[in-house]
């Protein structure tokens, strides 16, 4: 069967982003909040340009290794509408741990840390997407659903649709929807947190369209009316240059990972260990960092986003 032409459904939301975006400035503008900040929202939109751009010059590495799998695998579940719902299910699960897996190996974080760095949460930031997604290898996550029978074409449809559906979250003038809603769907409250640099509510919330996938795999934190979320990262990069906040992580990995006199194991450790990670605990993980913290204040064990208890041995926090 000859592949159909699928419209981009992005290019058809792009009046939609930008009548949104500017409906939350207006509001924004008329309420005398700070949500946004001119030289924070044109960092922002430069990332989305340079995202596109990069995507136009890097996106053929993806797409090939797609089609050559897609020439390998025996199944093809067609292009009826049946298989363009299952597979947007199915592309969401896959977001959910490609997206969880950007959070907690380096590598990845080097590359999505740039839609986290700013230290406001409006509709501008959905904007701010990254530049080298397609050198870090996680299209490899994509083979699985390929090899499923799902055309390329198709599931570059269905992702497409799972961003534009994320769009809309990037904001507080939105508080909790209905009850249904918020057990199902990924939120703007839902999404606040992830973006959130508050220690509870660091790694959860990964989801794309459904949170049910948080809720099932234990990474599920509720927000909190007493704890708003702070927005930006554990340490802020301070900078509105675009080149700087799509690089600035990977040139940082390199400086750790070849630091004189390290092992081969302590080299990939600075690589593709968690972020936070050290080989001579000079710095905190996330899970050390929340152990740290309910060691020093046990009332926080067992509260949303904290362990249970902290464990017997615990590295020395970072001095300074």
């Amino acid at each position: 069967m000859d592949t159909p032409e699928l419209l981009d459904p992005t290019l058809l939301a792009v009046p939609g982003f930008v009548g949104l975006l500017l409906l939350e400035l207006a509001v924004v503008r008329l309420s005398g909040r700070d949500d946004y900040e001119a030289k924070d929202t044109t960092a922002s939109l430069l990332m989305g340009v340079g995202n596109l751009a990069t995507d136009a010059a890097l996106g053929g590495i993806s797409v090939a290794l797609l089609l050559a799998v897609w020439a390998a695998t025996p199944l093809d579940l067609g292009w009826g509408w049946p298989v363009f719902v299952l597979c947007f299910l199915a592309d969401d699960f896959r977001f959910y741990w490609s997206h969880r897996l950007h959070h907690v190996s380096r590598w990845f974080w080097g590359v999505h840390i740039a839609h986290h760095s700013s230290q406001h949460y409006n509709l501008s930031t959905a904007l701010r997407q990254p530049w080298l997604d397609h050198l870090s290898g996680a299209v490899l996550l994509r083979v699985p659903l390929v090899l499923l029978g799902f055309h390329p074409a198709i599931i570059a449809f269905c992702y497409a649709l799972n961003l534009i559906y994320q769009f809309w979250i990037h904001t507080e003038h939105i508080k909790k929807l209905p009850a249904p809603i918020e057990l199902v769907f990924n939120t703007p409250s839902h999404h606040r947190v992830h973006h959130a640099s508050n220690p509870r509510y660091l790694d959860a919330n990964f989801a794309g369209t459904l949170i049910v996938w948080d809720r099932l795999f234990g990474t599920f934190i509720p927000e909190l009316a007493d704890e708003p979320p702070r927005y930006g990262l554990l340490k802020n990069i301070g900078t509105f240059n675009p080149v700087r906040i799509a690089l600035h992580e990977w040139i940082a990995i390199a400086k750790d990972a070849t630091r004189p006199r390290l092992s081969l194991p302590q080299r990939l450790g600075y690589i593709f260990g968690p972020p936070g990670w050290s080989h001579d605990q000079s710095r905190l993980t996330t899970v050390q960092l929340k152990a740290h913290l309910v060691a020093e204040d046990p009332s926080l064990a067992g509260t949303p986003g904290y362990p249970q208890a902290a464990p017997a041995a615990l590295p020395a926090p970072a001095q300074g």
